[in-house]
C-alpha cells in the first residue's frame, strides 16, 4: 500500500517559493490520486479464485472482464490510512499558504521596486495621439497577489482530481451515495473525536 507524503514544514517561506509548493503537490497528487488505479488493484488478493481449466479449452472473447469489486475492508483501511491523509495534507498546504497569501508581506524583496514602478507611472505624460501604447501600465503583482491566484488555481485542481479519485474508488469498493467533501468531512470529525 503507498505511504502518502510527507508533510512539509510549513512556512511563509515554503509558500513563497512557488515552484516547491507546485511540486509538493503535483508529486502528492501522482503518488495517490494519479495512480488511483494502480493503488487499487494492488488491494485485490491474487488468486482468490480457483483456477478453471474449461477457461484454457475454448477461445476467450476479447471482452475485458469487469472489474472486481474490492474487499470492503481493505478499501476502507486503504481510504483511512492513505487517501484521506494524503487529501487533507494537502488541503492543509493550501490553507495554510492561502493565510499567508493573504497576510501583509513586510519581507517582500519587490516591494521598493514596485513602488518605484508605480511612482513613475503616476508621473509619466501620456499623449495617446503620438502614441497610443503609451498609456498602458501593467504593474507587478506582490508576493501574496501571486500566491493567492497560485492557490485558487490549485483549489479548482484539487476539487477536480478528488471527485475523478472518488468515482473510480466508488467504483470498485462500492458506492456509498456521498461526495468526496461528505466522506472527508465523516473522516475529519472521526480523526477529532478519537485523536
Amino acid at each position: 500500500m503507498p505511504q502518502p507524503f510527507e508533510a512539509p514544514s510549513l512556512t511563509p517561506q515554503f509558500c513563497f517559493n512557488q515552484r516547491v509548493l507546485r511540486d509538493f503537490l503535483r508529486l502528492s497528487r501522482q503518488s495517490i490520486d494519479d495512480s488511483i488505479t494502480q493503488n487499487l488493484n494492488a488491494l485485490v488478493t491474487p488468486g482468490t479464485r480457483p483456477f478453471d481449466p474449461i477457461v484454457t479449452s475454448s477461445r476467450q472473447h476479447p471482452i475485458p472482464p469487469p472489474r472486481r469489486i474490492i474487499e470492503a475492508g481493505a478499501c476502507d483501511d486503504f481510504k483511512e490510512r492513505v487517501l484521506f491523509p494524503s487529501w487533507q495534507m494537502r488541503a492543509d498546504v493550501i490553507n495554510y499558504c492561502a493565510g499567508v497569501a493573504t497576510s501583509p508581506d513586510p519581507n517582500d524583496p519587490d516591494l521598493l521596486l514596485r513602488e518605484v514602478e508605480n511612482a513613475r507611472s503616476r508621473e509619466r505624460v501620456v499623449d495617446e495621439r503620438l502614441d497610443p501604447y503609451s498609456a498602458r501600465y501593467f504593474p507587478k503583482d506582490s508576493r501574496t497577489e501571486s500566491l493567492a491566484a497560485l492557490l485558487r488555481n490549485e483549489r479548482a485542481v484539487e476539487s477536480i482530481i478528488r471527485s475523478r479519485t472518488w468515482s473510480i474508488v466508488e467504483e470498485r469498493c462500492g458506492s456509498t451515495g456521498e461526495t468526496f467533501e461528505q466522506v472527508l468531512d465523516d473522516w475529519r470529525k472521526r480523526k477529532h473525536s478519537t485523536g
